[in-house]
């Protein structure tokens, strides 16, 4: 291809007579090639040529008078009647008193001529040698000429341009030319046509065809652009159109491929431009596949409108070359434009310098305004994998927005990315590539951009915003030669919330990294689509633990955590640090949720990972207690529910990231086994009407290793508790007698002495009726760090009524041989003794406490502490309570 052809097309209804062009090269001062063209004096004046931009004003001297040529071409002097004679004469008077004629440079741009013709035209032009070659260019200065001349001088701006920028691709460049009918073009010796027919290149048939001015698209012919949602609110508007334009355009099994008859039929019943616009992009997207063999190489590609239609295939081009005719035939201005597209095969930092453009698409002029929009990739996708085409069919790049267009799609001409600012094609190479995903969920980037991030300290971030709900996650992947290495996600910190997403990249080694991120609508749990890519590129990693896998996609509250119930957090979505080995997380809830907690760590076995979580389930409130056996990074996931639908599945509510850097818990110091989900007070014991909690929380930390925990029992229930340990150093009485119940009224006290340091857990049970068991309430964690040995309660019976009080002895283990104080209150009680070697009668105080000293002997192993009385009078004694004695050599 040489120069002449490398030019937009411009098409020229030829006229009945013959007309003779000549392509003469003449150097200007700005070294731009411009074409000039002589034409016969048997040329008829009523060549027509299509006006894009009026030529400015230029003045000629004639017969000694100033002759004006306006915009409409028409002298204001009289014609000559003969072409020659007439003209001979002046211009050789003329040419005494000095060059006169002003000679005007026109041009339009045409295949190439026979070489002999453009040097005669080129000597012709541009020598005054004889006065009657000059009197032959004035005589055809006639007054259509004139005019014909001047519209196609008016299309000399479009040559005034770089190469350059009007280089085609390969794949469009052999139909910048458009092939017409038989017999309204002759072949011309070295004009080759494109095989529309699939045989070999034969000599074309060609006639230029018109094509929009880039200076129009740059002058006030065009006025302000609009955007999309300017022309319309929503595509649903279009449900009339497209169901039309699809149930009537199904031709080709008809053997209708006339452009003429399907765009008629198709447009049919469309009311404006817009609608016809419509309807023709409807049926390119779900009539014409991507033709991936002709991509390929496989066969010859489909670009002429006619074997696209026929065959129902096509490259970008014939998608283009489709969309151009159909709207030639609709009246709508249209135009193909060539550039570059971020579609198949496209890598990030991909450099399109120095290479030629290989895609097309179209811009179509409405109600005064230029839009672009591409039908190639409205149709689908093509999967690379298996070389096949996937139809998909995408409204996103029907009339799409310049500022959203320019990221996938640079035009050669900067004037059709039809914006107020174009970049250049260095800044569209660094632009962050972004699918019509991205901008059907209202995405915004935030940071980077541009598509090339290179790490500080070993990290990188994305962040975005969006104003509806959206679900994120992502892929990295490292570039490792010609197959790319899977990264694991622990290399990525992904935050959601409700507005915004940040993405935190870490890199576990240096090198080169490709980010893919995918979204979904919030509303929904359907697949992600990818949305943009990156390309991270990281010099030396940051020296960092491993981070654990996170299957839950993000980091932090999930951004439906407040429709499950979760209102805040107490901890955010980045890592928090710990340097005693426990963490404590709190969910503020709007309703009663359900629980369960999964705590993973490299290094932490599943049932041990178990013994690290202690959840407290209330009204109002979740909290999970968390110790780290070993240091480093834990990921701790929440699991809720609505605590009254037990039917209900569990569903992810947040993922946290704890970093133990100090204190790590020793394994045997882990929670007790066998917890319930629900410790501490909480919905279970405000429930069964037990308030008021001593101990608010589920884990009760002791120093001395005896504590008191009190309630109020509003419900009078029956109640019972259960201490457990799961390895005791010192062996004696089991553990329940270190447990003592005292109830004063409805308070209720439950006294616990350990045996021994270590961690417990004591469970409260509580009976409503009689005729049921024991139902747990909750259970209470239990940590002494005291290395004292506390002795056990006594034993109570069932006559240990509710109001009883014990004073003394606290302890149920009495030395021999020693005097103990007694002092109970025992209500209701006639009588209250002490039986061991002897009875000993207790009395009764004024303040209603039954009190005595009592010998303990060396012969019996127990004290007994009965009672009589009671409300039916009786005067039966009740054993209580017992006491150990303890031998005289102080074994248990």
């Amino acid at each position: 291809m040489g120069n002449v052809l490398h030019m937009r097309s411009v098409e020229v209804p030829f006229p009945k007579r013959s007309l003779k062009l000549c392509s003469i090269h003449c150097p200007l001062p700005t070294n731009i090639h411009q074409q000039h063209y002589c034409y016969n004096s048997n040329n008829s004046n009523n060549t027509k040529v299509t006006e894009e931009e009026s030529y400015p004003q230029a003045t000629q001297k004639t017969s000694g008078q100033e002759v004006k040529t306006g915009e409409s071409g028409e002298k204001k002097a009289s014609k000559p009647q003969d072409g020659h004679s007439k003209n001979t004469s002046k211009t050789t008077s003329d040419d005494e008193q000095g060059p006169s004629v002003v000679q005007q440079e026109w041009k339009l741009e045409v295949l190439s001529l026979n070489n002999s013709n453009i040097m005669k035209s080129h000597k012709t032009v541009e020598t005054e040698a004889t006065k009657t070659t000059v009197a032959t260019v004035a005589g055809v200065a006639q007054s259509k000429t004139s005019s014909v001349f001047q519209k196609w001088a008016a299309m000399e701006l479009e040559v005034q341009r770089p190469m350059t920028k009007r280089q085609l691709s390969d794949e469009c460049a052999a139909y910048s030319l458009r092939v017409v009918k038989k017999s309204t073009v002759r072949r011309e010796e070295g004009d080759v046509q494109r095989d529309v027919e699939g045989q070999a290149p034969v000599k074309p048939k060609l006639q230029p065809r018109p094509r929009q001015s880039s200076s129009s698209v740059k002058s006030g012919s065009v006025s302000k652009k609009k955007l999309k949602k300017e022309l319309f609110a929503t595509t649903e508007v279009f449900s009339r159109v497209d169901n039309h334009a699809i149930n009537t355009g199904k031709l080709r099994s008809q053997k209708i491929f006339s452009v003429p008859t399907i765009t008629q039929t198709i447009t049919e019943g469309a009311q404006n431009e817009l609608e016809k616009l419509r309807a023709i992009w409807i049926w390119l997207c779900h009539n014409i596949e991507y033709d991936v063999s002709g991509y390929l190489g496989l066969t010859d590609k489909l670009c002429s409108p006619e074997r696209v239609i026929e065959t129902g295939r096509g490259v970008c081009c014939g998608y283009s070359s489709v969309c151009m005719q159909m709207c030639q035939e609709a009246g709508i201005e249209c135009q193909e434009v060539s550039g570059h597209g971020k579609g198949i095969g496209y890598r990030q930092g991909q450099s399109y310098q120095n290479t030629k453009s290989l895609h097309m698409w179209n811009a179509v002029k409405l109600g005064g305004h230029w839009y672009l929009l591409d039908a190639c990739w409205g149709a689908g996708r093509v999967d690379m994998d298996n070389k096949a085409f996937i139809k998909r069919y995408d409204d996103f790049y029907f009339l799409t927005d310049p500022e959203d267009f320019i990221n996938s799609h640079c035009p050669d001409e900067q004037e059709w990315q039809l914006l107020d600012d174009p970049i250049p094609l260095e800044e569209f190479e660094k632009r962050v590539l972004k699918t019509s995903e991205f901008y059907r969920l209202g995405l915004t980037l935030l940071h980077p951009k541009h598509f090339l991030l290179v790490t500080e300290n070993g990290e990188a971030s994305v962040s975005m915003k969006f104003t509806k709900p959206v679900d994120f996650t992502y892929q990295i992947s490292q570039r490792n030669g010609c197959e790319p290495k899977a990264v694991n996600s622990s290399s990525g910190l992904l935050t959601v919330t409700r507005e915004s997403m940040r993405l935190r990249l870490l890199p576990p080694t240096g090198g080169t990294y490709d980010v893919m991120i995918f979204a979904r609508s919030g509303n929904n749990s359907g697949t992600f689509s990818w949305v943009c890519s990156l390309l991270v590129e990281c010099p030396e990693q940051k020296p960092t633990e491993e981070l654990p896998e996170n299957p839950f996609l993000s980091w932090g509250l999930q951004r439906s955590a407040e429709s499950l119930g979760v209102k805040k957090c107490s901890i955010g979505a980045e890592a928090v640090l710990s340097e005693t080995g426990s963490f404590e997380l709190v969910l503020h809830t709007s309703r009663p949720l359900m629980m369960l907690c999964e705590l993973t760590q490299k290094d932490l076995d599943p049932s041990i990972a178990k013994r690290c979580l202690a959840t407290q389930i209330q009204f109002d409130r979740l909290t999970c207690n968390v110790l780290c056996p070993y240091l480093g990074y834990y990921r701790l996931s929440v699991f809720v529910r609505n605590y009254e639908r037990p039917q209900d599945s569990f569903q992810n509510g947040g993922n946290f990231l704890l970093h133990c850097t100090g204190g790590a818990i020793n394994v045997n110091e882990l929670f007790p086994p066998a917890l319930s989900t629900a410790c501490g007070p909480g919905i279970r014991t405000q429930d069964a009407g037990l308030s008021k909690f001593s101990h608010t929380g589920a884990v009760v930390s002791t120093q001395q290793g005896k504590c008191n925990i009190t309630f109020q029992n509003q419900q009078d229930l029956e109640l019972h508790a259960v201490l457990f340990k799961e390895q005791r150093k010192r062996l004696g009485l089991p553990l329940c007698r270190h447990v003592f119940f005292t109830y004063n009224s409805s308070k209720v006290t439950i006294s616990v002495a350990l045996p021994e340091a270590g961690v417990y857990k004591l469970g409260l049970y509580a009976k409503t009726s009689t005729d049921q068991d024991f139902s747990l309430l909750c259970d209470f964690v239990l940590r002494n760090s005291s290395e004292s040995s506390w002795p056990p309660f006594p034993c109570t019976y069932t006559a240990w009524q509710r109001g009883s009080v014990l004073f003394e002895p606290r302890g149920g283990l009495l030395e021999p041989l020693s005097w103990v104080l007694f002092r109970v209150r025992v209500p209701g009680a006639q009588r209250v003794s002490v039986v061991g070697e002897q009875l000993m009668e207790l009395q009764l105080s004024k303040s209603r406490v039954w009190e005595g000293e009592v010998f303990t002997g060396a012969s019996v192993s127990q004290l007994k502490l009965a009672a009589s009385g009671g409300g039916g009078g009786s005067t039966d004694m009740a054993i209580i309570m017992s006491f150990d004695v303890l031998s005289q050599q102080n074994e248990m």
